[in-house]
């Protein structure tokens, strides 16, 4: 089985965001969306050809119903598809992840002259990581492939094949964007992206896991309320879902706070 996070630029609009879920079909599995950000997160589970056949159909209907010039939203974005990664959850089959994510990747160039870039490991050996793309996309870094500009409508999309992710956002009242800021400089690590984002009356400090069975959503969670007067923490919250082997690292009287539950594993979608 494989898994697919598709970051579409779009969280406003109710009827876009079900025809959206419609044409991923039976590999969807989550869908998170965030007005502010104006960005959901679908999350499609599958064997390989339905994995591959549901991708497909859900990023042509986002070609047709998202502008990226009509886009508004505090997180960082390029493309109406944004970020595409891949994942195998068998790590015996990351090969095949690869292969799902280049030829998904060619196929989008081709189809829609998209530029595409890649991150992961990459066909010259080397690897990259989505912050460098993020950094360097018509900068210092030209499209793996499709145009060497942006589309006019959909910008651009970066394609991934990563292992097992943890997106997980903590709120917190009564702090400043620049506070927030200086709250995710201190908890980034080699196994924890983090941003900070201004959310209504919220700061958001939003983290991406990238070795969750290393560092955890506890531990962070604890990493913060140690920079923050006592009760700034308003709530945790979960993007997409997680393993099972990861919820069980948790303490379990702990997985309300940290917005965990066996009804939002990978398995628990499956079963």
């Amino acid at each position: 089985m494989f898994e697919c996070v598709v970051n579409i630029s779009e969280g406003q609009r109710l009827d876009v965001l079900d025809a959206l879920s419609f044409a991923a079909g039976d590999s969807l599995r989550d869908r998170h969306r965030d007005d502010t950000h104006n960005r959901s997160v679908f999350t499609l589970i599958h064997h390989r050809a339905e994995l591959r056949r549901d991708v497909r159909a859900l990023a042509s209907q986002a070609t047709d119903s998202l502008d990226l010039r009509d886009h508004a939203g505090v997180h960082p974005r390029f493309g109406v598809l944004d970020v595409v990664p891949f994942v195998a959850l068998d790590e015996s089959d990351a090969h095949v992840a690869v292969a799902l994510r280049d030829e998904t990747a060619a196929w989008l160039a081709t189809t829609f002259d998209l530029p595409v870039f890649l991150y992961g490991p990459l066909p010259d050996g080397s690897s990259r990581s989505l912050p460098d793309v993020r950094r360097g996309a018509f900068r210092t870094l030209t499209p793996d492939l499709g145009p060497e500009v942006p589309h006019a409508k959909w910008g651009a999309s970066a394609l991934g094949a990563r292992g097992v992710l943890v997106a997980w956002n903590l709120w917190v009242r009564g702090i400043s964007l620049d506070e927030g800021k200086a709250v995710a400089k201190a908890v980034r690590r080699p196994e924890v992206r983090a941003l900070a984002f201004r959310v209504g009356s919220f700061t958001q400090i939003s983290c991406n896991l990238i070795s969750p069975l290393v560092v955890g959503p506890s531990t962070i969670y604890d990493d913060v309320a140690d920079l923050m007067p006592v009760g700034a923490i308003d709530h945790a919250e979960l993007v997409g879902l997680i393993p099972e082997s990861l919820l069980r690292t948790q303490d379990p009287l702990r997985w309300d706070q940290l917005d965990l539950s066996y009804e939002k594993t990978i398995e628990a979608r499956l079963a």
